[in-house]
């Protein structure tokens, strides 16, 4: 695929910024939501005093939806860097056991022709 320029686009880097825009897009209209449902319940508000208040809310819910969402990106991060060390580490151990069954099988195979 390739943009309108002729370079070529990344596509699963296009569709993870999507993905973005999607998941702050909702988490935005769930922060006004729950930002008009508290505001509902505070009956002393102007207009005013009530679109600053969903504001303001909306943002600090944003905000705190950044900080977990980068937080569970880094766990997730370790998680595979974990994974792929146990990974390799088991690759390497199998290895290590096919060959030695390999040897082990050859010595056989010698032997009995040794002997016959």
């Amino acid at each position: 695929m390739t943009a309108g320029d002729g370079s070529a686009v990344d596509l699963d880097a296009l569709l993870n910024e999507i993905e973005g825009h999607l998941l702050v897009d909702a988490a935005r209209a769930e922060a006004r939501t729950a930002a008009a449902e508290l505001a509902a319940g505070l009956g002393l508000l102007t207009e005013a005093e009530r679109e600053e208040f969903v504001r303001r809310f909306t943002e600090r819910y944003l905000a705190l939806s950044r900080t977990s969402w980068q937080r569970t990106a880094r766990r997730g991060e370790e998680l595979r860097a974990q994974y792929e060390t146990r990974y390799r580490q088991l690759r390497q151990r199998l290895l290590g056991c096919a060959l030695l069954g390999c040897a082990l099988a050859l010595g056989t195979v010698l032997v009995a022709l040794s002997a016959g």
